[in-house]
């Protein structure tokens, strides 16, 4: 198999969810039920979280944390937001544009504008 065309090192987010489906059919028989992927991405989130917290925070990072690659742990929360964005039928590229216009026309001046952020 030909990795660099299964897995391009610039990806789209529809080719994201193409190659997720793939992958999930190929290695991982199915998808698991929607709310058993739901709980998983929140166990992945946490790991994000622990990672967060002593590498970047102010808890001490434990020995058998160190070696944690945040990169690879944040890889695993989109893997499993891409799997519930397919077992749900939501194009991702397309929610995230929406959501993106309605974040600029929300938002467009309340940042500028915040005294916090200066």
């Amino acid at each position: 198999m030909n990795l660099e065309v299964v897995y391009p090192k610039n990806m789209k987010i529809k080719e994201a969810q193409e190659i997720v489906d793939t992958w999930i059919k190929e290695y991982g028989v199915r998808y698991f039920d929607e709310m058993t992927n739901t709980a998983i991405l929140m166990e992945e989130v946490g790991e994000v979280a622990r990672i967060m917290a002593r590498r970047y925070g102010e808890q001490s990072e434990k020995e058998s944390d160190k070696g944690k690659d945040l990169g690879d742990e944040l890889a695993d929360v989109l893997f499993v937001l891409i799997c519930l964005a397919n077992q749900t039928g939501i194009d991702l590229e397309a929610a995230m544009t929406k959501n993106l216009e309605k974040k600029t026309n929300r938002d467009s001046d309340r940042h500028k504008l915040n005294k916090k952020l200066k």
